[in-house]
């Protein structure tokens, strides 16, 4: 949703060849006392009667489904929505390689309407709301390889625009490989969603490995009626999962307003191939409803152990194939 607001730690707006590299440490000193608490989490030490992000958010939202021009959208102090720590807009050939990031106001890793954009040797710890590790929106031909996620949201949340600004912007994230990363705490290790309303296509998933009792799923996608969007041809192989909290893979329409809207979210053409997990709850969390479509769904060649719960598969077409899932005893 775009919007006047505070300024990401470090930005750069329609540059082109523009790079963050090093080994040394980015901290955006993000804690309890300052921007986490605004997301209004008794977790994070918010209080009744302490300021937080929901009057604007909502106002932001309106605005966004009236059409309000962008310039009129106009944020800051007193209306506590937090910004991303790294963000390139509308730029051309971007490198973020090496470096350490450490506590994040929002998001981590944010390029936004970029094209060719390469995410390496990064190491990101961050457990605030809504820390998610690497979030391309509305990007084409990235690649994030070798990066550690450590986080307190998505590792890598793909997006594509929320709602009406999704819908008018209309730039799908596509042409996107992930490939030796290492997920750790997180909701999701590879999210496609939930702001996913202008579409994503051509995801490569490759040689991962994830594992903590902190991370919930390992595969997520997520929309809802509301938000929309068609997901189509993404590609996961070689994942080595130790523990996840919950499923494997989730596939989650009915998030937030499920089927309360117009808009027809779509997942098609998702193959699963040697994925190995060690622990989760269950293999599959699909949920679609009526209207909606779970589409071409399937997983080949993988081992699923520790299985304490039966899977969940509602208005989806979804497949195992030459698959093992062993229940724990």
């Amino acid at each position: 949703m775009e919007c006047y607001n505070y300024s990401p730690l470090i930005y750069a707006y329609e540059a082109e060849n523009i790079a963050i590299t090093g080994e040394g440490v980015l901290d955006g000193q993000a804690a309890d006392e300052n921007w986490w608490s605004w997301k209004g989490k008794k977790e994070h030490d918010w209080k009744d009667g302490m300021p937080k992000q929901d009057a604007a958010r909502k106002r932001l939202m309106k605005m966004v489904e009236q059409g309000t021009p962008v310039e009129e959208r106009r944020f800051g102090a007193g209306d506590y929505l937090r910004a991303s720590f790294i963000e390139p807009f509308r730029c051309k050939n971007v490198l973020i390689e090496g470096v350490r990031v450490r506590r994040s106001p929002m998001w981590e890793l944010h390029p936004v309407l970029c094209t060719n954009v390469i995410v390496r040797g990064v190491h990101i710890v961050s457990h605030g709301p809504n820390n998610d590790g690497c979030d391309p929106e509305a990007c084409r031909d990235v690649l994030i390889e070798d990066t550690v996620f450590d986080t307190g949201d998505d590792c890598i949340a793909i997006k594509s625009g929320r709602n009406n600004d999704g819908r008018r912007i209309g730039i799908p994230t596509e042409n996107v490989i992930v490939r030796r990363c290492t997920m750790k705490d997180g909701h999701g290790g590879v999210t496609i969603g939930s702001e996913i309303s202008g579409g994503c296509r051509n995801v490569f998933v490759e040689d991962c490995t994830m594992d903590s009792p902190n991370l919930d799923r390992a595969i997520r996608f997520k929309s809802n009626a509301v938000r929309g969007g068609v997901v189509e041809n993404v590609f996961v192989r070689n994942v080595t999962v130790g523990t996840v909290g919950d499923a494997a893979l989730q596939i989650d329409f009915v998030y937030e307003e499920g089927a309360n809207g117009p808009h027809k979210p779509v997942v098609r053409n998702l193959v699963i191939e040697n994925m190995t997990v060690a622990n989760a709850k269950r293999v599959l969390d699909v949920q679609g409803f009526p209207g909606s479509e779970i589409s071409g769904v399937r997983i080949h060649n993988s081992k699923f152990s520790g299985i304490k719960s039966d899977d969940v598969v509602k208005e989806a077409d979804v497949k195992l194939v030459d698959c093992v899932v062993a229940r724990k005893k």
